[in-house]
């Protein structure tokens, strides 16, 4: 019995590390801006609302748009898988949008095959490989990017992050703190994921 206890003991002691870890890591990278020339921004989904993107999106999109017009890409790879009970790819939607704010039609590709980071990041990188581009700038909510990274290493991609500067989840500490937390837990899976 006492080397169950023990066992469990050195278990939840690692388990706290990997954690803490894990979240340091997401605090860390979440500050840095890699914004830099690549082949391509890819701008990862977030929920749409009727065809229109949420402010989470939108401010994904508006950073986008910003790096674009920097001339730091000439295309834009917008994805999001269609969520339950709608029937437009957050995808679509976001090309839509940036197209609307004059983004030539060509230069924004939809990629609505994924419903998560980590299938959105292989369709992407399929698709990217496709076309001999590897060199990718990675635009999401601060909190999410460090787990871009791993994601993107996995798939072999060169990958950049650029954090939004307006989400409206950094806009709220209670919000940005749910996310922070769950990322911690997301990240170490993730790093396991890339080992394989």
């Amino acid at each position: 019995m006492r080397h169950l206890r023990q066992g469990l003991g050195l278990l939840f002691l690692a388990g706290g590390i990997v954690y803490t870890g894990g979240l340091l890591a997401v605090l860390v990278v979440s500050q840095q801006d890699q914004r830099r020339p690549v082949d391509t921004i890819v701008v990862l989904g977030a929920a749409q609302y009727n065809g229109r993107p949420s402010p989470v999106l939108r401010a994904r999109l508006d950073h986008a748009l910003d790096l674009y017009r920097e001339g730091l890409a000439p295309l834009i790879v917008v994805t999001g898988g269609v969520g339950r009970g709608d029937t437009t790819s957050e995808a679509m939607v976001g090309r839509r949008y940036l197209v609307a704010r004059d983004v030539p039609a060509a230069a924004v590709v939809a990629q609505p095959q994924g419903r998560s980071t980590m299938t959105s990041m292989t369709a992407v990188a399929v698709w990217l490989r496709r076309r001999g581009l590897r060199r990718v700038l990675l635009v999401s909510d601060p909190f999410h990017t460090f787990r871009l990274r791993l994601e993107a290493r996995r798939t072999a991609l060169e990958a950049y992050t650029s954090p939004t500067e307006s989400s409206p989840i950094s806009d709220n500490p209670v919000l940005e703190l749910r996310y922070l937390f769950a990322e911690g837990l997301k990240v170490p899976v993730a790093w396991v994921r890339g080992m394989l």
